[in-house]
């Protein structure tokens, strides 16, 4: 594990809360100048802490109301290969994420849709028919409330 002090993690909050400043933003909002702020974040990079920057994106006003976590218990491990499943699941542009868990259920997926009659669409003529599929549950979400995550 790398050693972390707490300049490291007061710039991990600062990025985790807006992905995109600058490391000019980040240093100033932190007393550090930009190239210390940059040689930090870059040491963070290279040392796999740090592994990227996203955007998120509001499914809602993008026309997807509807977003559903599905439990997928595979019907038959052994004929068919959990890479051939992740494979033909990550192909599905609906599907947000594909987590394999331990449990009920050997993945859980996001899926967004437009309306429940789109995601009943994808359900029966994209998920149902992934090679290994056999128990399916849906949950649809109803709010979501985001946490600000291991770092406060």
């Amino acid at each position: 594990m790398t050693d972390l002090d707490t300049t490291d993690f007061a710039i991990l909050k600062s990025l985790a809360r807006d992905a995109t400043q600058s490391a000019g933003a980040v240093g100033k909002a932190l007393g550090l100048s930009q190239p210390a702020t940059w040689r930090r974040i870059r040491k963070l990079q290279e040392d796999g802490i740090l592994t990227g920057r996203r955007v998120d994106l509001d499914a809602e006003k993008l026309g997807f109301g509807v977003t559903v976590f599905l439990g997928v218990k595979l019907a038959t491990k052994g004929r068919v290969s959990l890479e051939d499943f992740e494979r033909a699941v990550t192909a599905i542009p609906e599907v947000q994420t594909v987590q394999h868990v331990l449990g009920l259920y050997d993945y859980r997926l996001r899926v967004v849709a437009r309306d429940l009659s789109d995601f009943e669409r994808v359900l029966r003529r994209r998920v149902m028919t992934l090679p290994g599929v056999g128990n399916v549950e849906a949950n649809v979400l109803l709010s979501e409330e985001r946490l600000a995550g291991p770092l406060g």
